[in-house]
């Protein structure tokens, strides 16, 4: 999104539960082989980071409006 890679984490569930909530991280590159997960403070850009990843999966979660 607008030039940048973010990671979505899932909870890990055993059972199937009604609500679950995502994290949001935006990924910064360190090098070759590493990189930092860092917290997203912008509600906008969350927002739109979870729009475009409710669309690439919304037929494997049932998403909340």
């Amino acid at each position: 999104f607008e030039g940048e890679e973010y990671i979505i984490l899932l909870p890990v569930e055993e059972e199937e539960q009604e609500r679950s909530e995502v994290m949001i991280l935006r990924i910064e590159s360190l090098d070759d082989e590493h990189e930092n997960y860092v917290g997203i403070d912008d509600e906008e850009v969350l927002q739109k980071v979870f729009d475009i990843f409710k669309k690439r999966y919304e037929n494997e979660f049932d998403f909340e409006d």
